[in-house]
């Protein structure tokens, strides 16, 4: 009986983490040292009697401090040491409020420039000189006119999640079919009943795509921006243990840094299939 797609993914899925973690722990076993000395106590002086530890944790260093900040992901005993879960909740935050922002004012402005020709062609400068601009330029910016690091981050989320949004939900707006908005004519339909009713639900699929590729900047620039202004979160983390020479900690962040990602990402996926229709 042959073996589904979805199986035979998850096997080589194994396979490829197998051969990733064994190469790791074979590039991180301790170098055993060439010179030779006459004297064992002369060797063990010199640190020649032991095999010189690699710089980079080998994977069970790694797993050893996982499950060391997953048993107390919360604990609080200052600024400087937080626990991951802490840290993490405050990134969250950010992005959360950044994103639902960048949402508020990108989706009624994008069905604005997709509805109207003479928006469109009004907004095109601007958007094209805007839009290229790092996230993280706008950093210096917020921080002297907010003054505050927290929603100076928050800002700089909601900058570089509304450009994904605001041009998804324009494109999808103005590529509603004719013939449906002509319906909508016909039967009398008032403009704000012909937008919630037609024009919404069809634009939905690419607008939710603007939002999952926002999320998924938003998250990125975060970690960055975090690592900028310090303080809290899990960019600030990383830069932290960074600090503290850890370079246990900094991986698994990086680790989890991923998988939040990639839940993100997941959410967002599953919230787009069920707006998504076939015509």
């Amino acid at each position: 009986m042959p073996l589904s797609l979805n199986l035979r993914a998850v096997i080589v899925s194994l396979i490829f983490l197998a051969a990733f973690i064994g190469i790791w722990h074979l590039a991180t076993l301790p170098e055993q040292s060439q010179t030779t000395y006459a004297d064992p106590a002369y060797a063990a002086l010199m640190g020649g009697a032991s095999p010189a530890k690699s710089g980079i944790p080998s994977p069970g260093m790694v797993w050893h401090t996982a499950m060391t900040n997953l048993s107390n992901p919360f604990y609080d005993n200052g600024p400087n040491d937080k626990g991951v879960g802490l840290q993490l909740a405050y990134s969250l935050g950010r992005v959360l409020v950044g994103f639902l922002l960048a949402i508020v004012i990108g989706v009624p402005l994008g069905f604005v420039i997709g509805m109207s020709p003479l928006m469109r062609k009004a907004m095109h400068p601007y958007i094209q000189i805007l839009k290229p601009i790092s996230p993280l330029a706008w950093m210096p910016l917020a921080l002297y006119t907010i003054k505050d690091a927290s929603f100076s981050s928050i800002f700089v989320i909601f900058i570089s999640s509304i450009w994904p949004i605001l041009l998804n939900t324009a494109h999808g707006v103005a590529s509603v079919r004719k013939d449906w908005l002509n319906v909508a004519r016909t039967l009398e339909v008032n403009p704000v009943r012909t937008a919630f009713k037609v024009i919404l639900p069809a634009a939905a699929p690419t607008i939710l795509t603007g939002m999952r590729i926002s999320m998924g900047i938003a998250w990125l620039v975060i970690v960055a921006a975090e690592m900028l202004v310090g303080g809290t979160g899990i960019g600030y983390f990383v830069w932290n243990e960074w600090n503290n020479l850890d370079l246990s900690n900094v991986i698994f962040a990086i680790f989890v840094i991923g998988a939040v990602g990639m839940i993100l990402d997941m959410i967002l996926g599953a919230i787009a299939k069920l707006v998504t229709y076939q015509e």
